[in-house]
């Protein structure tokens, strides 16, 4: 049976990880004034994007996900044909319409697809299973990396629906971002009241940098720190914690809105790269879609990963 894996391009993958696996992604759209910038995970278009600095005062921007009727067509054109069995893979339902535009599709698909595999000579049943990641960003590109790995393994379908959609309660996204004014703003234009603007002034006189999770399709914090450097190194050292007690998958993300690169010389990753390397866990650095670049504001970064929930130390 010919297994696929879909994912909307909030997940970040590195663009060469994508393409060697055969993934597809389902674009988002960001809306900028009267600008609108398809997110494919390009990395060349995402360098632009974050290189015009187009977020730094601009709390206006818009994600507009595709539309049930656009992922029809997506997968009568690109899924049907090429998979017996699709796995879409999308951002936590409770931050984005993607899962439910993406479940309302699959209805469709499956209504539709019998002719369009016929009419290719493709014999054979088609199915797919829409799941939510319950995480954003580096913590979806984790259950994604490791969604690829057991089809790859040649896990059988029932047992693969049922392994991922159990990590899915387990991917974690730990992430913190250098302007709490910035994502103050953002938050307010949601009609999210989180952060005050009485906190946010606070916030940014003080330099303290909130670190937040994304699991359980909930976003919330878990630890204050002076100083954006202290925070990401922070992230880094409860990661390598987590990485020695044992992680359920073998793969870390760390996405970075702005040249990935630059991760590299962030405080405690050399830390964190040699415990991965200590215990076989992949260590997999990407730019950080757009749409997360607008939701934490430019010079953000998440790192996800797979792991029973604990307490952030």
């Amino acid at each position: 049976m010919r297994i696929g894996l879909v994912v909307d391009s909030g997940c970040d993958l590195p663009r060469s990880f994508i393409d060697e696996h055969n993934i597809l992604v389902l674009p988002i759209s960001i809306r900028i004034g009267d600008e609108l910038f398809v997110d494919e995970r390009d990395p060349d278009r995402t360098t632009e994007f974050y290189r015009r600095q187009a977020l730094d005062k601009s709390h206006d921007a818009e994600t507009v996900p595709f539309s049930m009727e656009q992922i029809r067509d997506l997968f009568l054109n690109r899924v049907v044909t090429n998979y017996d069995y699709a796995l879409v893979q999308t951002i936590a339902q409770s931050r984005s319409p993607i899962f439910q535009n993406a479940t309302d599709a699959s209805h469709a698909i499956l209504r539709a697809y019998k002719p369009v595999r016929k009419a290719a000579g493709v014999e054979g049943p088609f199915a797919l299973r829409v799941i939510d990641s319950q995480s954003l960003f580096a913590g979806q590109a984790a259950l994604a990396a490791e969604t690829v790995r057991l089809i790859e393994s040649g896990v059988k379908v029932n047992e693969l629906r049922q392994r991922v959609e159990e990590l899915a309660t387990k991917a974690h996204g730990f992430g913190t971002f250098p302007d709490l004014y910035y994502v103050r703003e953002r938050a307010r234009k949601k009609g999210d009241k989180s952060i005050s603007w009485l906190g946010a002034f606070m916030g940014s006189a003080l330099d303290i940098k909130p670190i937040l999770c994304g699991r359980h399709d909930q976003t919330f914090p878990v630890a204050k720190v002076r100083h954006f450097d202290a925070a990401v190194e922070r992230i880094f050292d409860y990661t390598v914690k987590r990485i020695e007690r044992g992680l359920l998958a073998p793969t870390v993300c760390v996405s970075y809105a702005g040249d990935a690169e630059a991760i590299k010389q962030m405080p405690g990753y050399d830390r964190f790269v040699q415990a991965a390397r200590a215990h076989d866990v992949q260590v997999m650095t990407s730019m950080m879609a757009t749409t997360g670049g607008v939701n934490l504001g430019p010079g953000a970064l998440v790192v996800g990963f797979l792991a029973e929930p604990e307490e952030f130390e």
